[in-house]
């Protein structure tokens, strides 16, 4: 760090947060008594706090964002160059960071072609949601306007969204929630026997109880399946072989759109431009936000194929035959402009390559911790993606409890390393180690990681 702002100043930084500032996903009592961290630097794979501590980032900026590493000047300069430009007009006009961005978006998405520009994952998520809505009355007067959500997938934080959303702990105390959203079953293989689910073929059993759900509701009322590639803050779940092959299936013999929320796993964070393009599967509607910018501007997208895009100008005689709807925020040019540099860094670096070998190297180290320590029940993800399980014991697989993988998320902090778990998100089952390092993370990087796991877990459970 190197230190700007005096320690008077960042005495007044602590207070002034405390006083006023109201932070995200955490119980603000202990700051009566013990100061906030601020986050004051960041350089690659490291960030400093307001007293000078090194901190090696393992999750990206604590919620999968960073994907291009800290302090990259040529996206700043980017975005510094865009703005006294142009900083923003609103979406119903265009500008030259939109176009450009969406014309590269779509050059690694074949066979999509639409770009809508919004703020946030949410939001984005929220107007796909419209979108699907919007369909259901212009062709199917109203009838297919249900939404399939998964078990444990999470889509956003306003009330549509948790309405999709899979994780009761986060969806406690919130409702009503919007009518119309249906949840199918979670596809954690590693909790098959939870679900009475078959040993064998697993993937397609998981895929063919979302058809007896449309089949229940009635396919003529169903107009989109949401699923996320990867599940991400419900235990990092990949999918089980065969799964996305009958998902697909389902969805083209319903008629069914297939939206993939791809906001944490879009833009390489899984070693392909996108998670879902490991599956092999065509969906109509994608949605992204964390690594579009890599945190350096606030940018979301929702992406469709022409097919859908065509629903909304087939009778332009019609005065209410368009998407009716605005982000205002979806007009600032820093976010397409930062998102160009950005996808640029990934490309000159290879970064998709790195992420592809990192990952895998990074499994191999969990792997490796696994047969070390007995509590970690199962090492999985994709890329650099990737999640522990924390049980009791193996047998029974009884999930370990939130306070104990709490205490292990604590001591790496402590360390000076910076991982995640999911936590306060499902009920009984917080007991996952979560790991997202930039696309840039080196073996070093890796094996502080692992170092760090290694002494906490031995320190919690011996």
């Amino acid at each position: 760090m190197d230190g700007t702002l005096s320690q008077n100043d960042l005495s007044h930084v602590v207070e002034a947060d405390r006083a006023h500032v109201w932070h995200h996903l955490i119980q603000h009592k202990p700051f009566e008594t013990n100061d906030p961290r601020i986050i004051v630097e960041g350089k690659g794979m490291r960030v400093w706090d307001q007293k000078g501590k090194e901190h090696l980032d393992a999750v990206s900026g604590g919620v999968w964002t960073v994907n291009v590493g800290y302090g990259r000047e040529s996206i700043a300069k980017a975005v510094y160059d865009q703005l006294l430009k142009l900083n923003y007009f609103a979406g119903s006009a265009g500008s030259i960071p939109g176009a450009l961005f969406s014309e590269k978006l779509i050059s690694k998405m074949p066979g999509m072609s639409r770009v809508y520009y919004t703020n946030s994952g949410s939001e984005a998520n929220e107007k796909a949601f419209k979108m699907v809505r919007q369909i259901a009355h212009k062709r199917y007067g109203g009838n297919k306007h249900k939404i399939l959500y998964r078990d444990r997938d999470y889509h956003g934080t306003t009330i549509s969204c948790l309405s999709a959303g899979g994780q009761d702990e986060r969806n406690a105390q919130y409702g009503p929630f919007t009518p119309g959203f249906v949840r199918v079953p979670h596809c954690l293989e590693y909790r098959a026997g939870d679900q009475g689910a078959p040993t064998e073929n697993y993937g397609e059993w998981a895929a063919d109880q979302i058809e007896q759900v449309i089949l229940r509701e009635g396919p003529d009322t169903v107009g989109a399946l949401c699923l996320e590639p990867v599940t991400a803050g419900g235990g990092v779940i990949t999918p089980p072989q065969g799964y996305w092959d009958r998902v697909q299936e389902i969805c083209r013999k319903y008629d069914i759109l297939l939206h993939i929320d791809e906001v944490v796993c879009g833009v390489g964070r899984t070693g392909t431009w996108f998670g879902y393009q490991h599956y092999g599967v065509q969906p109509d509607m994608v949605t992204m936000a964390k690594g579009v910018a890599s945190g350096y501007a606030a940018i979301a997208c929702l992406v469709t194929t022409e097919d859908v895009f065509s629903m909304f100008k087939d009778n332009a005689d019609d005065p209410m035959n368009y998407f009716r709807d605005i982000s205002t925020f979806g007009g600032c040019t820093a976010g397409p402009a930062a998102a160009l540099e950005n996808m640029r860094i990934i490309e000159d670096e290879g970064l998709l390559d790195n992420t592809t070998a990192m990952g895998d190297y990074m499994l191999d180290q969990l792997h490796a911790l696994a047969d070390k320590h007995t509590v970690i029940g199962n090492v999985r993800g994709k890329g650099l993606f990737l999640g522990a399980e924390l049980v009791e014991d193996r047998e029974s697989r009884k999930p370990m409890a939130e306070k104990r993988v709490q205490k292990v998320v604590a001591d790496c902090m402590q360390q000076g390393i910076i991982i995640g778990a999911t936590n306060r998100s499902l009920p009984g089952y917080n007991n996952t180690l979560c790991f997202s390092p930039a696309l840039i993370v080196t073996k070093d990087d890796i094996n502080q990681i692992i170092a760090s796991v290694d002494e906490a877990l031995g320190r919690e459970f011996g």
